[in-house]
């Protein structure tokens, strides 16, 4: 079956030609240290822009930005001959972050974020500027960027300042895992570092580019949790001998609710063939499963249906321009300078914030049904408590559900919205700001508990499976649960759990268990 959200194909080289990019190319940089490259159109646009800059810097009209101060300064008047000085000044004085380094593929997917944005021909640049950013990529020169100090509003000013100030040869940057001074490492290169001209430092710092990367990445890591949370369902219901009733088709498109249709038609594709739903249907005398198994359609697919929503707005901010201002054509040939407020991130927070009360849902209703099946007193479902051997004398796969709450824990509060709250900054101008890059974190570490409780339910339900054998289940659900045996052995006594979790989530990021 296809892919929930789409698979991401390789290539060797991305071209930035002002077209949106995807959720699979910002993965591709920042992860697999694909190639980047500037295309003509875009140098095209990005040289008429900068000619409309170059004739606002040379006149005597206040334009943001360009020949002003920036905030609550930008009544501040500068003269022309410190625009660079403004400029540099604006990049070194807005790196004020605070805490330990980004992860290196969220710097890297910054820095591609701001070349692509910076490609559209909205942002008044040197193409120079756009190819340097190019360079630090295709060198694997990775800023160091702390991971604190962005509001995000008037764009990720600080993560942005830290990041750019590689460019003027400041600052500190990973080279292939190797900290050193972004001097240094321009050297080795064969790089000199640059002088910003007018608007060019504010064009760098203005964009929602820390919060789009980590939007883009959460989603490309999602997608093979989620396939892997839809085959755990399949496997559960076979392991706790549960009813296939609820996954009627009648049922689902009497709802008329697009996701649990979906996730209905996949764990009946995933089942299609089971040994052992006809084995105990008929001498079945259990009237009604639990929630967590009769449910799951309804709870999975209300959460598919909002990841889908919130990865379409992460999708759109790919081919956004975020800066401010903007250089756009005045409809008879030439260009206007306009101020607005493109980098606010809300758009961001919010689609982030949604996301984690979706991987929220997930994980709880798959804690549940590994609860059920451990208690082990269901008479219905002859397994023994814990799914230990010897129960009493070993306690089985008991604390690995221990291990799935404390991380449903977890999700309860990381799912608190970060962009409800509210302080304000730069002497009031900036006002009300969207707080989504911490809804990015709290998105990225959502995904990694998410992947830990789906990785708890493989184990359990691989084990509870096993003793319906000679019994099989549908062919789907036998590829999965051979996926988890080729990770780990079938517990015959007490062992600590701990590796086998941690191998069937490491599985799970790697796509093992994809449809």
């Amino acid at each position: 079956m296809a892919a929930i959200f789409g698979r991401m194909n390789a290539r060797e080289t991305l071209t930035l030609d002002g077209r949106p990019l995807t959720i699979a190319d910002v993965h591709a940089v920042a992860m697999a240290m694909e190639r980047v490259e500037l295309g003509d159109a875009a140098r095209t646009r990005i040289q008429a822009a900068r000619a409309a800059v170059d004739r606002v810097a040379a006149g005597s009209t206040a334009v943001y930005g360009v020949n002003t101060g920036f905030g609550s300064l930008a009544h501040v008047r500068v003269k022309s001959d410190a625009l660079r000085d403004l400029q540099r000044n604006l990049v070194v004085s807005h790196a004020a972050g605070l805490g330990d380094p980004l992860p290196v593929p969220v710097v890297r997917g910054m820095l591609l974020l701001l070349a692509a944005s910076l490609a559209r021909g909205c942002s008044g640049v040197r193409v120079a500027l756009v190819e340097r950013l190019i360079e630090l990529l295709n060198h694997q020169i990775t800023p160091v960027v702390p991971e604190r100090g962005s509001v995000g509003a008037s764009g990720d000013l600080a993560p942005l300042a830290h990041a750019c100030l590689a460019v003027l040869g400041e600052g500190e940057v990973f080279v292939k895992g190797a900290r050193m001074p972004a001097a240094a490492a321009l050297a080795q290169c064969g790089l000199q570092p640059m002088t910003l001209e007018a608007k060019e430092g504010l064009a760098l710092l203005n964009g929602t580019h820390l919060m789009a990367s980590r939007g883009a990445l959460a989603f490309a890591a999602l997608e093979p949790v989620l396939e892997a949370a839809i085959g755990a369902t399949a496997m559960s219901i076979d392991a706790c001998m549960a009813s296939d009733a609820p996954l009627d088709p009648r049922i689902h498109a009497a709802r008329r609710q697009p996701g649990q249709m979906v996730v209905a038609e996949r764990l009946r594709f995933l089942l299609q063939g089971s040994q052992i739903l006809p084995a105990h249907r008929e001498n079945d005398d259990r009237v009604q499963d639990p929630y967590a198994l009769r449910c799951a359609p309804q709870v999975l697919g209300a959460a598919m249906d909002q990841l889908r929503a919130q990865r379409g707005v992460i999708e759109r901010e790919l081919g956004a321009v975020t800066d401010n201002p903007l250089v756009v054509s005045d409809g008879a040939g030439g260009f206007d300078v306009v101020s607005g407020g493109n980098f606010h991130g809300m758009p961001l927070a919010i689609a982030m914030d949604a996301a984690k009360i979706a991987v929220c849902h997930i994980a709880g209703i798959s804690e549940r049904r590994s609860f059920w099946v451990l208690g082990g007193f269901d008479r219905v479902n002859p397994v023994k408590p814990y799914l230990a051997s010897d129960p009493g004398l070993e306690s089985g796969l008991m604390i690995a559900q221990y291990a799935a709450a404390a991380c449903v824990n977890e999700l309860q509060s990381l799912a608190h919205p970060a962009s409800v709250g509210n302080v304000g900054t730069c002497g009031g101008i900036e006002d009300y700001n969207s707080f989504g890059p911490l809804a990015g974190w709290q998105l990225d570490r959502a995904i990694r508990l998410l992947r830990e409780v789906i990785a708890v339910e493989l184990l359990v339900m691989a084990q509870a499976l096993e003793t319906h054998r000679p019994l099989r289940s549908g062919a789907g659900v036998e590829r999965l649960h051979a996926a988890v045996r080729a990770k780990v052995a079938p517990l015959t006594r007490d062992r600590s759990p701990a590796p086998d979790m941690q191998a069937i989530a490491d599985a799970i990021a790697a796509g093992a268990f994809a449809a």
